[in-house]
């Protein structure tokens, strides 16, 4: 085979759309725009959501509520989660991630008291629920805010 019995494979390429060229084209005088009217005008992009001067969905539908954009996001998990570490272990975000109980170690932690600890961990983490640090202390761990 040479470089100049090369071809694209089948139905790979398409012919270039040759508009306002005529009509043996199939795209002559109007160049496929039709007659008249604002998308035949030259230049007549419309912003996304425009519906012609009729009030738009985005503001006809009622607003609630507020987002606060300021806000910072947590991450929180529950003390009956921590059960999967063995005994004595160090429980932080990196070893929390690694048991995939979070997704995004940038976030901070905090741990919320719902379910039950047998098990004596050291929990570093940014955050803890009165009742958390309370189950944790109680199952003979420590809770740490970092």
């Amino acid at each position: 085979m040479k470089l100049h019995e090369l071809s694209p494979a089948e139905g790979s390429t398409k012919e270039v759309k040759r508009i306002g060229r005529g009509h043996g084209s199939g795209n002559g005088k109007t160049a496929g725009k039709g007659h008249k009217g604002q998308k035949a005008r030259a230049g007549h992009g419309m912003r996304p959501g425009f519906e012609g001067g009729q009030m738009p969905l985005q503001r006809r539908v009622p607003k609630r509520g507020f987002n606060n954009i300021f806000a910072k996001d947590w991450l929180s998990i529950n003390v009956g989660t921590l059960e999967v570490f063995e005994d004595g272990a160090t429980v932080d975000a990196a070893a929390l991630a690694e048991k995939r109980i979070i997704r995004k170690t940038g976030l901070p932690v905090k741990v919320l008291g719902n379910g039950k600890i047998t098990k004596n961990l050291t929990v570093k983490l940014n955050a803890f629920s009165a009742s958390a640090a309370e189950k944790i202390a109680a199952a003979g761990g420590k809770a740490e805010v970092i």
